[in-house]
C-alpha cells in the first residue's frame, strides 16, 4: 500500500501539541500574535486557556512544556504584567529552562508557592538542575516535592530517567535500580508507563553510538527476551481503548512504533502508525536523521 494510498494515512508532520486539538489550535492563534496589541490578546487566550485545565497536572504540564517552548517571549511579557499570577510563573518559569536555567530554578521556585498544589513548577525546576549537571542531593527534595504532588508524573519521571544515565549523572546500575524500584509499585496504566521502554530505546541508542562491535550487535538489539517482552506488552496494552488516557500517550505510541520498526515488526507496527495519524514527535524519530523523513520511511513499508 503506498504511504498516502487514497488520502487514508495524514501526511506527517511534527506535532508538538500531540492529540491536545485545543492546544493546537492555540499554538496556531500565536502564529498571528504580533506586536503588543496582538500578544496582549494571546495572553488573556492563555491565560484563560490554562485556567481551564484546571488541576488536571498531567495535562496542565503537557500545555506548559508546549506552550513555553513555543511562546517563550509571550511567557516574559505575561509574568511582567502579572509579576504575582502562578500561572504567569510557572509558564515563565518553563520558558527560561533553555536561556537562563538558573534563573527558571528562582522562578519555578516562586510559582511553587504561589500555587503549592502544583506540581508543574517543580517538574521545571527539576528540568533545569538536570540541564544545569547538578548532583542528585540537588535533585532528590524537587523531586520529592513533586512525588508528593502527583507520584506518578510522567515528565518527572523522564527527567529523572536521563539524570541517572550514564551520560549525565548517574550509571547502569542507578538506572537499573530505578526501573526495577518502578516496576514493583507502578501501575500499567501509570503516565509514567513508557518508562521501561523508553530506558530500552536510549540503550539501543547507546549501542547504535558506541560504535565497532557494539554498533554490530545493536541489530539484535530487539531480538532479547527482556526487550521484546517489553515491547509485546506495551503493543498488548496500549492500544486498547481507554487505556492511554495521559496528555503524552500520542508520544508513547510513537514510542512504540518506533520500536516495531526498528525490530522489523511492521505488521505489528501498522495498527500503532494508523493510531498515530501522521503526527510525529522529534525524538526518538530523530535520533538517526531527520525526524519526518525516518517516520516516511518505515511508514511507506507497510
Amino acid at each position: 500500500m503506498a504511504l498516502f494510498d487514497n488520502n487514508r494515512r495524514a501526511r506527517p508532520r511534527l506535532a508538538p501539541e500531540l492529540d491536545d486539538v485545543e492546544l493546537g489550535r492555540v499554538l496556531k492563534g500565536l502564529g498571528s500574535s504580533r506586536g503588543p496589541g496582538p500578544q496582549d490578546l494571546a495572553i488573556v487566550r492563555i491565560e484563560q486557556f490554562l485556567r481551564d485545565t484546571g488541576p488536571d497536572w498531567d495535562r496542565r504540564g503537557h500545555r506548559i512544556k508546549v506552550l513555553a517552548q513555543a511562546a517563550p517571549a509571550l511567557a516574559r511579557r505575561w509574568r511582567m504584567r502579572r509579576p504575582g499570577d502562578p500561572d504567569a510563573l510557572t509558564l515563565a518559569g518553563w520558558a527560561e529552562l533553555a536561556a537562563d536555567p538558573w534563573d527558571a530554578v528562582a522562578i519555578c521556585r516562586v510559582a511553587a508557592q504561589a500555587h503549592p498544589r502544583d506540581p508543574t513548577p517543580w517538574v521545571g525546576a527539576l528540568s533545569a538542575l538536570r540541564s544545569l549537571g547538578r548532583p542528585s542531593a540537588e535533585l532528590a527534595p524537587v523531586w520529592a516535592e513533586i512525588r508528593a504532588r502527583d507520584p506518578w508524573h510522567r515528565e518527572a519521571h523522564l527527567q529523572i530517567l536521563g539524570h541517572l544515565s550514564p551520560e549525565e549523572q548517574g550509571s547502569q546500575s542507578a538506572l537499573r535500580d530505578f526501573l526495577d524500584d518502578l516496576s514493583v509499585a507502578m501501575p500499567p496504566d501509570a503516565p509514567a508507563a513508557c518508562l521501561p521502554l523508553t530506558a530500552a530505546v536510549r540503550q539501543y541508542h547507546r549501542e547504535l553510538d558506541g560504535g565497532g562491535v557494539q554498533a554490530l550487535g545493536a541489530s539484535h538489539y530487539w531480538a532479547q527476551p527482556h526487550v521484546a517482552r517489553l515491547v509485546d506488552q506495551a503493543l498488548a496494552l496500549w492500544l486498547s481503548p481507554g487505556r492511554l488516557r495521559q496528555a503524552g500517550a500520542l508520544a508513547d505510541l510513537g514510542l512504540l512504533a518506533y520500536c516495531l520498526a526498528r525490530a522489523g515488526r511492521m505488521s505489528d507496527a501498522r495498527p500503532v502508525l494508523t493510531a498515530i495519524d501522521g503526527r510525529v514527535t522529534p525524538w526518538p524519530w530523530g535520533h538517526e536523521g531527520d525526524p519526518l523523513e525516518r517516520y516516511t520511511f518505515y511508514a511507506s513499508r507497510l
